[in-house]
């Protein structure tokens, strides 16, 4: 036996079903597509997404979250980072930035109070912690804060 004389089992290859060709096939008149409605029209199509007239999925999942479309996203340091500098520098985006903490200087920059301060520095950023001001504080170092509306212009 060679592959091309092998043939499809008994059973695969079956007559197509001949519809509405005469009340003797069994499918004529109405063609097995019922009586009235869209169904047994030609050209008849549903939307995406449609389940028969039953509530859609897309209905029936509630809606959830909201997203404000004013917020403020903060780049974080944490004042551990801070003490790569030298002692009584002046710490600002730009520095930031060169010493690679943050991403982009134009962006608005928290400083979170993870660690502690070994140095006296003067930090300048658009936001604080409380824990990380005070500990810049306790460190006889300054934490100055920005007005973000200066650096968005």
């Amino acid at each position: 036996m060679k592959i091309n004389e092998i043939g499809a089992p008994r059973g695969a290859k079956r007559n197509t079903k001949r519809r509405g060709r005469g009340s003797g096939s069994g499918h004529g008149k109405t063609a097995c597509r019922g009586r009235k409605g869209a169904k047994k029209r030609s050209g008849r199509t549903t939307r995406p997404g449609f389940e028969g007239g039953q509530m859609p999925l897309i209905r029936r999942i509630p809606k959830k979250g909201f997203t404000a479309p004013f917020r403020k996203t903060y780049q974080v340091v944490n004042v551990y980072s801070l003490n790569r500098f030298e002692a009584n520098a002046i710490v600002g985006p730009s520095e930031l930035k060169k010493a690679g903490l943050i991403g982009s200087e134009k962006e608005l920059i928290k400083i979170l109070g993870k660690g502690s301060l070994e140095k006296q520095l003067t930090v300048k950023a658009h936001k604080f912690s409380g824990s990380a001001k005070s500990l810049i504080e306790s460190a006889c170092a300054r934490a100055e804060v920005i007005d973000y509306r200066l650096t968005q212009l």
